[in-house]
């Protein structure tokens, strides 16, 4: 690798996105957040689909099937970990691991889950993979975010740039309307387009 190799951008064109929930039954909890930010994505990726699953199989099914983007609504046990009606489970340090080897770029959790959670759960450590944790969505403040975001990587801004622009806007020191997130750049060259 050279040096001029950390300023190449990874542009990719033709974006593939799923919008889905995970949950131990077929109740739609997360519904009204998924149709609002599947609409955001839509505007910049026509195909984005969505999807409800409720096994863990099925989610992994999901991510093996190579998107960029995997925009997930589920809720995660203090432990870290996802399950479902049978007992399964994914740490969500397993969904990040089996979300690099299928190439996925950005990997957002879009409902809120305890810090707790993320904390034991979710290790991104020397991971090249672009990851978004929820903490509180703030109502629709999220797709407003989200919507944001796109635009600027929709201009040819790479993933890291836009994150850093869309969540200090300039001009205001407080940011009371963003959502509240945790946030690993670690794919952070990537322009999704």
């Amino acid at each position: 690798m050279g040096i001029f190799d950390a300023f190449r951008k990874d542009e990719v064109i033709g974006t593939k996105v799923l919008v889905c929930q995970f949950g131990p039954d077929l109740r739609p909890k997360f519904d009204e957040h998924l149709k609002s930010d599947l609409r955001v994505y839509q505007r910049f990726y026509p195909s984005a689909s969505s999807a409800m699953f409720t096994s863990v199989a099925e989610l992994r099914g999901a991510v093996g099937h190579q998107y960029d983007i995997l925009h997930l609504f589920c809720d995660i046990a203090e432990s870290g970990v996802i399950s479902d009606a049978s007992g399964d489970r994914i740490t969500g340090t397993e969904l990040l691991k089996s979300a690099v080897d299928s190439n996925i770029k950005l990997l957002w959790i879009g409902n809120d889950n305890p810090q707790q959670a993320y904390d034991a759960g979710f290790k991104t450590k020397g991971l090249k993979i672009n990851v978004v944790l929820t903490l509180r969505r703030l109502g629709s403040n999220t797709s407003l975010f989200l919507d944001n975001l796109l635009t600027k990587m929709a201009a040819g801004d790479t993933l890291s740039k836009a994150w850093t622009v869309a969540s200090h806007p300039e001009g205001k020191s407080v940011q009371p309307d963003l959502p509240h997130t945790v946030s690993w750049i670690g794919r952070g060259s990537v322009v999704l387009r």
